[in-house]
């Protein structure tokens, strides 16, 4: 009882403490790599993969089992409710019987029994030890393949949790300016009512607060959908709220150009996965060759056999069983065989020599990717900049024009020109930073780097 009050104790400190630190995160926020270890645990594409790693490796073991020894037991217990019978001649039998003479024999008795131990042990099969090799390739491709889907879910993941910064900035900008058109409507409103603004001029903004409004309902429609989508990534319940940690203003764009010089075909996993269909390829053919070679098996058989035409003396095992055994050596030499083995061999040299195409041309594709990736975020990253002084710029402009129009020396389509040269800004500063990050993430997914 008081081991159990002690484990009960401990149990109490350890769940609400477990409960403490999930609940503190979902609080502070989750940061982009506590997104990407989520998913990696509970992603159902990463959960399938590593299930199909503990497949191969079963496999492997089903393949080692064929070289050990096979040992069955056997029994059967036979009633011949009519006996096979034989017309023979009845001389061959009774020399007095006439010549000619036919009668029916029976052979055998209505009951018998049957019970052994056979052992069979493989000496030499070429087509084992190459399937053995081959299994075990095959699972290590397996454990490939679960590293591949492990990057592609960092890379939605990533690029999810980036749309979803920026769906968030844009709200969050959207409702500020907003404010700020309300506060222009009402200020309009005001010099209106004291003579000092035509309806028209409030009618225009008016038009200019009811578009914004609806672009700020649009921005939270793509910001929810944005949200649900990076949980669907994780594999987070969809239903269920989270918050980002990271800011867009934390964000390195820049990239090490040594990472680029650094970089290795064997970095990438679609690289390492191709040579790896290689070696099961060349497997292949190293199995139809050793088909040429002899198979070898040892066999050893012990057992017991009865029989009787009453069956309360079947199970007589003192005086009616009677034992039997044998040991051998099977020895089995392929002569000919039409010249398949050949023709298959040949099949797989011509299918090594197509994977050694599609490693080379993986290899160009890749120099490719490379040179495209790391020049389109250098292009990103210049919009990204020239974008952001216009928006600015514009925001800079649009202040002077309201400070003017409500101090009665501007125009009131000046203010609006400006307002819509300012969202225009906008929504040009944030597409160049969804393509600078997307553009990031790319680098980052051809240089091999995304699963840390």
């Amino acid at each position: 009882m008081k081991l159990l009050k002690i484990n009960s104790l401990i149990f109490a400190l350890i769940i609400p403490a477990g409960l403490f630190a999930q609940n503190e995160r979902q609080a502070t926020g989750f940061s982009l790599q506590d997104c990407i270890d989520y998913a990696l645990k509970n992603n159902k594409e990463v959960l399938n993969t590593d299930l199909d790693k503990g497949i191969a490796k079963a496999q492997v073991g089903e393949t080692t089992a064929d070289g050990l020894p096979q040992i069955n037991l056997d029994a059967d217990v036979t009633n011949n409710y009519r006996v096979r019978r034989s017309i023979v001649d009845a001389s061959n039998f009774d020399p007095t019987a006439p010549e000619g003479t036919e009668v029916e024999i029976a052979f055998g008795l209505q009951y018998e029994g049957n019970a052994g131990l056979n052992l069979r042990q493989m000496v030499f099969d070429g087509s084992y030890f190459v399937g053995l090799r081959a299994a075990r390739t095959f699972k290590e491709l397996s454990e490939k393949d679960h590293i591949k889907s492990k990057i592609d879910v960092v890379d939605a993941v990533t690029k999810a949790y980036y749309v979803t910064l920026v769906s968030q900035d844009r709200y969050d900008l959207l409702k500020v300016t907003l404010k700020r058109y309300d506060t222009l409507l009402n200020e309009t409103s005001i010099l209106y009512e004291n003579g000092f603004a035509e309806k028209i001029e409030v009618n225009r903004v008016k038009v200019l607060v009811n578009n914004t409004r609806i672009s700020v309902k649009n921005a939270e429609e793509v910001l929810r959908s944005s949200y649900d989508l990076l949980k669907f990534q994780m594999g987070y319940p969809v239903r269920q709220p989270i918050s980002l940690a990271d800011k867009i203003s934390d964000i390195i764009f820049e990239y090490k150009q040594q990472e680029v010089a650094d970089f290795d075909y064997s970095d990438r996993i679609e690289y390492s996965q191709l040579l790896t269909n290689r070696q099961l390829a060349e497997l292949q053919r190293k199995n139809n060759q050793v088909q040429y070679l002899p198979k070898i098996d040892l066999f050893a058989n012990f057992g017991y056999n009865t029989g009787t035409n009453l069956s309360d003396q079947l199970f007589d095992f003192n005086d009616r069983w009677l034992n039997n055994g044998n040991v051998g050596l099977a020895i089995n030499v392929p002569v000919f065989d039409g010249l398949r083995k050949k023709y298959k061999i040949q099949q797989d040299k011509l299918q090594i020599q197509q994977i050694d195409n599609q490693i080379s041309l993986l290899k160009d594709n890749i120099d490719l990717e490379i040179n495209q990736a790391q020049n389109q975020l250098r292009v990103n990253i210049e919009n990204l900049e020239a974008q952001r002084e216009n928006m600015e710029l514009s925001k800079e402009v649009y202040d002077v024009a309201k400070i003017k129009y409500t101090e009665g020396v501007g125009a009131n389509t000046e203010v609006l020109d400006a307002t819509t040269d300012y969202r225009e800004a906008e929504n040009n500063y944030y597409e160049a930073l969804y393509n600078a990050l997307i553009g990031k993430v790319e680098l980052e997914r051809v240089l091999g780097k995304l699963l840390k």
